[in-house]
């Protein structure tokens, strides 16, 4: 027959083999595809509201004063500005928001400030 030692043994491994099975919770990856997909979009979206508004205001410009194509040029750029400047606050207001989610999903770490029943 075998001695404790070795039952001790075969029944952690039976224990860690069982641990190994049991399936994990796993964040959908479907759904993070497509949130990252949406988010995307929303920037190429806004990239390009911002340049549409400001070729419209610059071409109503030209139309309305009869001048050189200067406002057209003027406000396209100054639309161009715009869209990025919103774009990089859309990164940063997910950035915030994702790393807010894993400070959430995160355990608190260490001991500091516990104690124990007998106050050590």
């Amino acid at each position: 027959m075998t001695d404790p030692d070795e039952r001790a043994k075969l029944r952690d491994l039976e224990d860690r083999i069982n641990a190994l099975k049991t399936p994990k919770k796993v964040k959908p990856h479907t759904d993070e595809h497509y949130s990252q997909a949406q988010l995307a979009w929303r920037m190429v979206i806004e990239l390009v509201a911002g340049l549409l508004i400001g070729f419209g205001i610059g071409y109503g410009l030209d139309r309305l004063l009869g001048t050189l194509p200067i406002f057209l040029v003027f406000f396209t750029l100054l639309g161009l500005a715009a869209g990025i400047k919103v774009m990089i606050r859309s990164a940063q207001e997910i950035q915030e928001k994702q790393m807010a989610d894993e400070a959430a999903d995160k355990p608190p770490s260490g001991g500091a400030g516990v104690r124990d029943k007998d106050g050590d």
